[in-house]
């Protein structure tokens, strides 16, 4: 098992500005035109399920319908990635996407009341396969194309930011404009730009991709002895099951529905921009600070999540939505960028893919349930106690990682051990 001890496996060189090589700025521009289209996708689901009339479950039924084949697929996605390289799968992934939301486009626009529910569903699907396609090469991507593996995810985690606080305002006011169609449509035109920008990046050879491979289901397995030798990575996934269906699973579509009913999809929109502003300081703190045990500090910022779901939760004024929002997206965004840069320092580079398709897989199978049972859970007992209940589950999930020696003992690669 793996210990607070255990040597690092690379080094996390000073900030410098090597990191803006030509294979970097290619990666970083395909990143954030596809997570400004991302961004578009709830604000678009939530105007047009429920502008056409649809129950306030189908949207958590349509963001769990791409959820699921993602958690699913993913551990699929990260074998291929070793086979066929991590690029040509993340080329696919954009060209499935691109033909999912170009139909759904013009499904939006030229059909009355809207397409039916299951080809919303299928079309969520779709995009789901394709994440579970690309997803797993963004591990690998990132410490071949960067020197500083740390300030390389804090950079993306702030473009990240500035494109959740951009594409729900920009789908927020075009669906008010124009609709959810012309939403869906600029969403297929980012998987495009991402797409070809994915095309022309060029990797170096190095790790899983350039070593002979066994059968598929053994190199399955070989993902799965690396994932059960670190105590700290397991750890956090168990947890993590649990807080994806009791904690972040409900939230996403509680407070899609919960502010479009009661405020407009315009406030809903201005609200995760409100989200990606607080993203941006999380990101930027993770700029600065390097603790030298990232788990626990992350684990701490994320009794942020808290204070968002507190405010949901007490039907509290919009302003103090705006406060919670700007909370949760500070304490995720740092906690993203702590837990990626210990996953892809801590890993050797040759297991990087597969294993951290397991993470993935093992973080978003609960979430993808947490997402498709969160209306009917909220029918029967409430939105606002649901979101309440949740709030005081997190304070616990975090008490969990921090009570953990493996997990919260874990030292940053380059910072000693003591």
């Amino acid at each position: 098992m793996a210990s607070a001890a255990a040597p690092p496996l690379n080094a996390l060189p000073a900030p410098g500005p090597q990191l803006w090589n030509h294979q970097f700025r290619l990666f970083f521009t395909a990143r954030t035109v596809a997570l400004f289209g991302d961004g578009m996708v709830p604000v678009a689901l939530a105007a047009g399920l429920l502008g056409a009339g649809r129950p306030a479950s189908s949207v958590g039924y349509a963001l769990g319908a791409w959820m699921g084949p993602f958690a699913a697929l993913v551990l699929f996605g990260g074998v291929l990635a070793d086979r066929f390289t991590p690029r040509r799968m993340m080329v696919v992934a954009d060209a499935l996407r691109l033909v999912g939301a170009s139909v759904l486009a013009v499904s939006f626009m030229v059909l009355d009341g809207g397409p039916p529910l299951w080809e919303v569903y299928a079309l969520s699907a779709l995009s789901g396969v394709g994440a579970a396609l690309f997803q797993p090469g963004v591990a690998s991507t990132v410490p071949r194309i960067a020197t500083d593996v740390q300030r390389a995810n804090a950079v993306l985690g702030v473009s990240e930011a500035l494109m959740g606080m951009a594409g729900p305002a920009f789908a927020g006011a075009v669906a008010g404009l124009w609709g959810a169609g012309a939403v869906f449509a600029a969403n297929a035109a980012t998987f495009g730009v991402s797409g070809i920008c994915l095309f022309l990046l060029r990797l170096g050879a190095a790790g899983a991709s350039d070593v002979p491979r066994g059968g598929f289901g053994a190199e399955l397995a070989g993902g799965w002895r690396e994932f059960r030798a670190r105590t700290w990575l397991w750890g956090v996934i168990t947890v993590w099951t649990v807080y994806g269906l009791t904690v972040l699973g409900p939230a996403t579509p509680l407070t899609a529905v919960l502010v479009t009913e009661g405020h407009g999809a315009g406030t809903y929109g201005a609200l995760m921009a409100v989200n990606g502003a607080g993203s941006v300081l999380g990101g930027l703190l993770a700029l600065r600070l390097r603790p030298a045990r990232p788990l626990a500090a992350g684990a701490l910022a994320l009794l942020g999540v808290s204070v968002a779901l507190l405010s949901l939760g007490l039907d509290l004024p919009v302003a103090a939505l705006g406060a919670g929002q700007f909370t949760l997206g500070a304490a995720f965004a740092f906690w993203l960028v702590m837990w990626s840069t210990t996953v892809q320092t801590q890993v050797p580079p040759e297991a990087l893919n597969r294993l951290h398709a397991y993470d993935v897989a093992g973080s978003l199978l609960m979430l993808a349930a947490g997402r498709a049972l969160a209306g009917p859970v909220a029918e029967a007992f409430g939105a606002e106690k649901l979101l309440l209940v949740g709030a005081g589950l997190n304070v616990v999930a975090v008490a969990v990682l921090l009570a953990v020696p493996a997990i919260s003992g874990l030292r940053r690669v380059g910072s000693g051990v003591g």
